[in-house]
């Protein structure tokens, strides 16, 4: 999911899920409420400028690219319908558990993000133990909390730490992110977005049980909040509807950080496999994600075949462009539900019920071009095929939808990651600036 912060000020609008998630619950798109006897028969409506479009699409059968067996240093990524009947949601399961103990909880539907950093979790997918269990984060006699953006609103609520599993991974007392369970009337400070915009707290809200942020860096925010207040950390007193937060520096140590980072080995970057799925969609999609690039005989990268693009700290790649238009970001990010660019030609083809998503009459081939900042150039074929006939196919995997971003930029959203091996790899520093090289790369 993008992320946005003070520290990568990344101010651009994809839309996506959150118009995804509405279409979805709304009209049984994906297969959501019209059950398995109308799955795949919809007659989707959108086509150029939205109008009727008579194309009657049905998802293809589940893929799978698992192997026969996960090694300790691997988990299965889903892509289903999840919690929301949304799209092109990849999940997995973490379990958490008070550090040092036995009281523990397994959460499924966790969306795996490489566009963010830490494990952030809905209050709602915590049973009474576990909110129970989970001491908050402390800093000056104040407890903790954070205002995190995401391109589609904020998550707000409590710092905690945890023991985290993924796979047969542990990372111990790891500060993660508890989003709604503090009241929105707590937030205050210099920046007021908690308080007064859109939060997306709830497991219904984001389509998942919680957002695990494995991107390059290892701390959510960095330096930037470490000696100055800047509207990301809160220091909260009181409780209930007495809560009281104000703008709080918290040291990197302390703030919401990629569980991939701690682990003890395997923590160098990650490698996500997909299957490919079918130009009408797949009813699922299962791949495999495995932690660590170089430190075991099932994570080394090949030396050939592939391309590496090294990135800035964040994951973002040198430059880019589409059809010579050069973009001022590009980035690799699975917590988008498509692949989001701006596209003069496709503006015009804008879905009425999708809203934000592109809706051709015929599908369409985009071929960007992306540079890393070693000089590595790669051209990416793709396809944009009307969202809203997808979406009501019964399918819930798309590798062939796009949408608007507003800004320059391009946005390789999930359905860039079907039928593709991808690595990103690691910036061993703790923290770094936005648009400066680093060794962090991603290569497929």
């Amino acid at each position: 999911m993008l992320s946005i912060n003070g520290k990568l000020a990344r101010m651009l609008a994809a839309f996506g899920l959150a118009a995804v998630v509405a279409l979805v619950a709304g009209c049984g798109g994906g297969g959501g409420g019209s059950g398995n006897s109308s799955a795949g028969t919809s007659t989707g409506s959108g086509g150029t400028g939205g109008t009727s479009n008579s194309t009657v699409l049905a998802a293809g059968a589940p893929v799978s690219s698992l192997p026969a067996t996960l090694a300790s240093n691997q988990v299965a990524v889903t892509v289903a319908s999840g919690v929301k009947n949304a799209p092109n949601i990849p999940t997995v399961s973490v379990t958490i558990c008070a550090h040092g103990t036995s009281t523990c909880q397994t959460i499924n539907d966790i969306q795996v993000d490489t566009g963010s950093w830490g494990l952030r979790l809905t209050l709602d997918a915590l049973n009474s133990t576990m909110q129970a269990a989970l001491p908050v984060e402390t800093v000056s006699g104040k407890s903790v909390a954070e205002c995190f953006g995401f391109a589609d609103g904020n998550t707000w609520g409590s710092v905690r730490t945890a023991d985290v599993t993924i796979g047969g991974e542990t990372a111990s007392s790891v500060p993660i992110h508890v989003m709604g369970d503090l009241p929105q009337t707590a937030a205050g400070g210099t920046n007021d977005g908690c308080a007064v915009g859109t939060l997306n707290d709830t497991s219904s809200s984001i389509a998942a049980h919680g957002i695990l942020g494995i991107g390059p860096a290892e701390y959510d925010c960095g330096s930037g909040c470490a000696t100055t207040p800047n509207g990301v950390y809160f220091g909260c007193t009181g409780s209930g509807s007495s809560t009281s937060c104000t703008d709080l520096a918290v040291v990197e140590a302390s703030q919401v950080t990629n569980p991939v980072r701690l682990f003890p080995t395997d923590n160098t970057g990650v490698i996500l496999n997909m299957p490919a799925v079918t130009s009408s969609g797949s009813t699922s999609a299962t791949g495999f994600l495995t932690f660590g690039i170089g430190t075991q005989s099932n994570n080394v990268v090949p030396t050939s075949g592939i391309q590496k693009l090294t990135t800035d700290h964040y994951g973002n790649v040198q430059s880019a462009s589409l059809s010579g238009t050069s973009v001022s970001a590009a980035f690799f990010d699975t917590g988008s539900n498509g692949l989001f660019f701006p596209d003069s030609t496709l503006s015009s083809t804008m879905c009425t019920r999708a809203i934000g998503f592109y809706c051709p009459a015929s599908t369409v081939s985009r071929t960007p071009s992306v540079t890393g900042f070693n000089g590595t150039n790669v051209s990416a074929g793709l396809s944009i095929a009307n969202a809203l006939n997808l979406f009501e196919d019964g399918g819930f995997a798309y590798g062939n939808v796009g949408g608007i971003m507003t800004g320059v930029a391009f946005d390789f959203g999930m359905p860039f990651f079907y039928g593709r091996t991808v690595y990103v790899n690691y910036d061993p520093s703790t923290d770094g600036n936005q648009g400066v090289a680093t060794s962090a790369y991603v290569a497929f």
